[in-house]
């Protein structure tokens, strides 16, 4: 990667009181404070100084991705939030791919298949930025991000940039070494085998098509609610199924009647019908059985 250039001109959109939920896969959420999306060559650049004046400033920067796990609360977040979906864009060479993190997985899934590499087709279909699934160690059809990462190149907390080796230990399920540390990902090499196109574009299909016909875009959600937990000894949603929660509702949102494990917006809901529906479920399966399930969507802005 090119040295990063701090003195680089804004290139993008900044709008203040920006509605969240147009943001949000979920499609709730109340306005952000200051919303900025730089764009191009300008992003890093830009960012640093961003999050370097935020910081002297004492005013709170929230990183958005691709908004796919999030529920923004009615009253939306103070502060900044930055936009990272500007910075998109691949670099190939002869055993990888470098990804900016604004890049949609779905798109990436795409760029590799129409290079004839394999390693990221179990996103395919998925919504979300490359930044935000390295950051959640993204995980489905038993495969993560941290099986094909091989470096992630950040802004650190000195607002510099860092390569960040990928090492196995500091990874687990659905969780990744950024979560605990306050830095921006700027992208991220996988790594990659050959694979022809065809055979690419026909596995990708078939995980678009699970996902589909599991609901995942029947109404605006977050995909699966809470994470799974092998102690438990069944997924998540099975245990939901089994406790007869599967359509309980809580204003506009409610639990999927095809599948425990995802609560949908029905058109009305708010952010505080999706909070209040995904404690309740929590108590109910403690109180049946005794496991603590753990929320996957996370809650972010001014819950005060």
């Amino acid at each position: 990667m090119e040295k990063i250039n701090t003195e680089a001109a804004f290139q993008g959109s900044v709008r203040f009181n920006e509605p969240m939920a147009s943001h949000t896969t979920f499609h709730v959420g109340g306005p952000a404070d200051v919303w900025v999306r730089p764009e191009g060559s300008s992003f890093p650049g830009y960012a640093a100084r961003l999050l370097q004046t935020a910081w002297e400033e004492g005013v709170p920067v929230f990183i958005l991705g691709g908004g796919a796990n999030l529920v923004v609360s009615d009253r939306g977040i103070r502060g900044i939030v930055l936009d990272t979906t500007g910075w998109s864009g691949w670099q190939i060479d002869e055993a990888s791919v470098f990804f900016y993190a604004g890049t949609s997985v779905d798109k990436a899934t795409e760029v590799c298949a129409d290079h004839d590499r394999a390693g990221l087709a179990f996103l395919a279909g998925m919504p979300g930025s490359i930044g935000g699934a390295i950051w959640m160690n993204a995980r489905c059809y038993n495969v993560s991000i941290s099986d094909v990462l091989m470096e992630t190149w950040i802004l650190n907390e000195q607002f510099e940039e860092e390569w960040v080796p990928f090492r196995q230990e500091d990874f687990d399920y659905k969780i990744s070494p950024f979560q605990h540390r306050p830095v921006l990902i700027l992208g991220g090499r996988f790594k990659t085998t050959p694979k022809d196109r065809q055979s690419l574009i026909e596995e990708m299909q078939q995980y678009r098509n699970d996902r589909e016909a599991k609901g995942h875009y029947t109404l605006p959600s977050a995909g699966s609610a809470f994470k799974n937990n092998h102690a438990f000894g069944k997924p998540t949603g099975k245990i939901i199924d089994e406790l007869g929660l599967r359509g309980l509702s809580q204003g506009g949102a409610k639990v999927a009647d095809w599948h425990g494990n995802i609560i949908v917006n029905t058109g009305t809901a708010t952010a505080r019908d999706i909070y209040v529906l995904t404690e309740i479920i929590k108590k109910r399966v403690k109180e049946a059985l005794g496991y603590e399930l753990d929320c996957e969507i996370l809650f972010v802005g001014d819950w005060s």
